[in-house]
């Protein structure tokens, strides 16, 4: 039985002879806890949750199909009863949970201690109906000692957990099926809304739009290498201008998004022409050191992890998904090398403190470990589930080094993160000095000139020893250990300049959000909980409305359609401090102060629930969305106005339902006004698309780019840009009324082609496909070369080989062709082509890998398995490390099966009367 373990420990057996049935979430939990409990213990597995409100209508039971509230799975008339149904795949699961319950005296439900945990031990209590006595086994580290104390010590069901994660489960639907379906009808099918995904989807759509506003502004400076003589160590540094006859000089932070200075900033904006008057005025200038200032500075340690700054810091070190650092957290709690990973805690046991102080002595010596203990306790938005930090499991911790021969690469690589930042939180702080140097000097056009020059040494490292944080590579900035060092400077010093450079500068707009900023402002914000910011990040991908270009997070034209909506017309669903008010409102239940039906009705129909202006003091969630939705003009909500043309037209992207497209009104010569419309490429962020971008698609738009006319038919023949790729095609005349059209003969581009550069000659012989080759002399069966889905290939009758390269169509004869077919067919693929490129070893398999052209696209490899590049990878830029985080996420998932027709019904035996 799958995740089954009856354990056969002689110690620490059950009192009195009871069997116990403990279970657990997964298999791997199973295995763990079964080897540390006494004789009398079954331990099985539930494989997650075992049941959940209907999918679809095929779920719902028959006699509930006629009801009116069988669609949302709720009855939101009676106390807005949720109708679960067990899924499925888990109907076996239960059958042997059952079966198993008959064997035993207690049954302890061990899952996980957070509220998805104790919801899903509610469900398994209120699917198996036990006729023993129920216990809760609670534990947040799986090692014998804590494992052993939880089966020692069980409480009760906590039922204000449950109603909190349940009351979350209701609410979520209610809103994904109330407000879904206006998207369906508004913007384009099968999208959907959420909770906190759609506020999530904003805050992206938010930052795009503040770089599609964004003004650059230019200024220039000065920047001098300073020589200090040969005495000095180092001799020379860095320095760079920053005044001019006692006015500063602009930098980035003085301008606004609009290119402009802010307002009141006195600064003077040098351009590239004073810049370098100002560096050939100061050649040979004597220079002065005007000011040194130093200062003693402390860094103290980084708290322990708790789980969203876990994700954050193994997206910037590790460059970890916040799905694939919560999926390998998963596996080393489950395994017993950490303590649990969903948390908003940054405190650690008195034992964990202990073990931490005792290895961090051991390892770097007691003058790097702090003088006391440091207790990191924390005030956050919303904070729950606070049990204790992200740390390595057990009394005494296991280095790295100990358990790497245990580990696969991400888990050890995840493991030694967490061990790091623990030990380095119980260490003592880092110190050093800053300084601040100022450099005067004059110019021969008697301008007088401040240059500054800043410098960092570390003095003592501390806990820096241990681990550094990781810089954001979007926002940037300076890591933690970084030095520059100055020479020791004095007052009235001279130096000389021995090399002056005239630099131009732009402001940048605000960086694009990666994973790990995203979790950070919607912590900041209140938003979701850190237990489901992988999957919200996740889903926003999966449902199209984020995509990623390198680390960074795009938002797709689909996202700006249906954000627009909800904030024009939904605005309450969308806003932060509603949407934070929110999560304070459940976590109300899940502490008792609120009772989870009255919310729900005052949220779903309208009640004194919530802050002023919210969903339930405005009429409700029914309300507003039945009230709203025939206010809701499709095409203005579907209509991003994006910039004015240089012939004063106004240029929108539309979003329909295959898609978005470019569109702007255009007046031909007959002063007729029409619209003109261009295909947007799915890889082009929208932030780019700049006037030039925007003349350089229309003049390829959705009608084609006329090549000329086939001198055999006289149609035209244009080249279009399509859904599956670019393709050339013939335009036919309209039929005669009533007559069904022809369809146009169509060819795909090859690869070497471009919309650009492709010729009629091109498309003609593109159109002459298939190409007769000729006929088999002994059977007489027409052979053909024709460009299929997967390449270029003949076909026979039936028989099809392929070819090794596109020009063979037009070039192959039948001689050669006879040649190919009187070869043994290859079962499976034919002769690999030479890889696309090639990579180093894959630090799992240690086998190289290869990027190679696949049926679907471009794939990496590394012989035993295969991870399609996404659409933000290119094959020129796809490194060792992202090539290598494909194919763990590859595995993480599983092999794929193949799905299984159903197995034919019996005939129902019949019924005894």
């Amino acid at each position: 039985m799958a995740g089954s373990t009856r354990t056969r420990k002689t110690n620490g057996g059950s009192a009195g002879g009871n069997r116990r049935l403990v279970i657990v979430e997964s298999p791997a939990k199973a295995r763990k806890i079964a080897s540390y409990l006494g004789n009398g213990f079954v331990v099985e597995s539930s494989k997650g949750h075992i049941r959940d409100l209907p999918r679809g209508a095929a779920d719902v039971p028959a006699k509930y199909k006629g009801q009116p509230w069988a669609r949302l799975g709720v009855d939101v008339d009676h106390d807005f009863e949720p109708l679960y149904v067990v899924t499925p795949d888990k109907k076996a699961t239960v059958a042997e949970l059952k079966e198993l319950l008959k064997d035993v005296d207690e049954l302890y439900l061990a899952t996980d201690g957070d509220r998805e945990g104790e919801a899903i031990a509610w469900h398994l209590l209120d699917t198996l109906k036990p006729k023993v006595p129920v216990r809760r086994m609670v534990f947040h580290e799986i090692t014998e000692p804590a494992i052993r104390a939880a089966a020692a010590n069980p409480r009760d069901l906590d039922q204000d957990l449950v109603d909190a994660q349940e009351t979350r489960r209701i609410l979520d639907r209610l809103y994904g099926y109330e407000v879904s379906p206006v998207l369906w009808k508004k913007v384009m099918p099968k999208l959907s809304a959420g909770r906190v995904q759609s506020v999530a989807t904003r805050i992206v759509v938010e930052r795009e739009r503040e770089r599609m506003k964004f003004v650059t502004a230019s200024y220039w400076d000065v920047s001098a290498t300073m020589d200090a003589g040969a005495d000095a160590a180092p001799r020379t540094f860095g320095a760079r201008l920053v005044a001019v006859d006692g006015v500063r000089l602009a930098t980035g932070r003085d301008f606004e998004s609009t290119g402009r200075l802010k307002e009141g900033a006195e600064v003077r904006v040098l351009d590239e022409a004073q810049a370098r008057a100002i560096a050939d005025g100061l050649a040979n200038a004597a220079m002065t050191v005007s000011s040194v200032e130093e200062k003693p500075y402390t860094r103290k340690p980084y708290a322990p992890f708790m789980t969203s700054t876990l994700q954050q810091e193994a997206g910037r070190k590790l460059r970890f998904s916040a799905d694939r650092t919560m999926r390998t957290a998963q596996k080393l709690y489950e395994n017993g090398y950490i303590t649990y990973m969903r948390t908003d805690s940054t405190t650690l046991s008195e034992t964990a403190i202990s073990a931490a102080r005792a290895q961090a002595t051991e390892l770097y010596g007691a003058q790097y470990v702090s003088k006391t203990p440091r207790q990191y306790n924390r005030k956050v938005k919303n904070a729950q589930e606070a049990h204790e930090a992200i740390r390595p499991a057990g009394e005494v911790f296991r280095t790295p080094g100990q358990v790497a021969r245990e580990l696969e690469s991400d888990e050890f690589k995840l493991y030694e993160l967490v061990w790091q930042r623990t030990i380095a939180s119980q260490m003592a702080d880092a110190r050093g000095n800053t300084t601040s140097v100022r450099v005067s000097g004059r110019t021969t056009a008697g301008e007088d000139v401040t240059f500054a020059a800043s410098g960092r040494t570390i003095t003592f490292a501390g806990f820096l020893k241990a681990y550094v944080e990781t810089v954001d590579s979007e926002a940037g900035g300076e890591s933690d250990d970084a030095e520059s060092r100055l020479p020791q400077l004095v007052r009235d010093q001279a130096l000389t300049a021995a090399e002056l450079s005239a630099d131009g500068h732009a402001t940048s707009p605000p960086p694009r959000f990666t994973e790990a900023s995203l979790i950070k402002t919607m912590e900041e914000l209140g938003i979701g909980r850190p237990s489901t910011y992988a999957s919200i990040i996740s889903t926003v991908q999966d449902r199209g409305y984020v995509w990623k270009k390198g680390s960074a997070l795009v938002p797709s034209w689909v996202a700006f359609a249906v954000v627009g909506l909800l904030e024009r017309h939904f605005g309450r669903l969308v806003d932060y401090d509603f949407t934070a008010a929110l999560e304070d409102e459940l976590d109300g239940i899940a502490a008792g102060r609120q009772e989870r039906t009255t919310w729900l009705s005052g949220f779903y129909f309208g009640g004194n629930v919530g802050p002023e202006s919210s969903v339930g003091r405005s009429g409700g969630l029914k309300k507003l969305v039945g009230s709203s939705v025939e206010q809701i003009d499709a095409r203005e909500v579907n209509s991003i106005p994006l910039f004015v043309d240089l012939e004063g037209r106004t240029v929108v992207v539309r979003v329909g339902r295959y898609g978005p497209y470019l569109e702007r009104e255009v007046e031909g010569p007959d002063g007729e006004v029409t619209s003109q419309r261009a295909n947007l490429p799915d890889d082009l962020p929208p932030d780019e698309l700049n006037r030039g971008v925007a003349e350089k698609l229309f003049a390829t738009p959705q009608e084609g780019r006329t090549l000329g006319t086939d001198p055999v038919t006289g149609h035209e023949i244009v080249a279009k840009e399509g859904r599956f790729g670019p393709y050339v095609t013939e335009v036919l005349p309209e039929p005669p009324d009533g007559k069904k059209a022809p369809k146009p003969r169509t060819g795909s581009l090859f690869k070497s082609m471009s919309l650009d550069t492709v010729t009629l000659d091109d498309a003609l012989k593109l159109l002459s496909l298939p190409r007769v080759v000729g006929a088999d002399p002994e059977t007489g069966a027409e052979i053909t070369a024709q460009n299929g889905r997967y390449g270029p290939y003949l076909k026979k009758g039936t028989d099809s080989r392929s070819l090794t390269s596109e020009d063979q169509l037009f070039t192959v004869t039948l001689d050669e062709a006879l040649k190919i077919y009187a070869e043994p067919k290859k079962r499976g693929r034919a002769a690999a082509a030479p890889p696309l490129k090639e990579l180093g070893a894959d630090p799992v398999s240690g086998k190289p890998m290869v990027v190679k052209e696949g049926r679907f696209g471009p794939y990496v490899t590394d012989g035993e398995t295969n991870a399609s590049l996404r659409k933000s990878d290119s094959v020129e830029g796809l490194s060792d490390e992202r090539a290598a985080e494909l194919l763990a996420e590859k595995r993480a998932k599983g092999p794929t099966t193949k799905k299984k027709a159903p197995a034919r019904k019996k005939a129902p035996a019949k019924s005894k009367s």
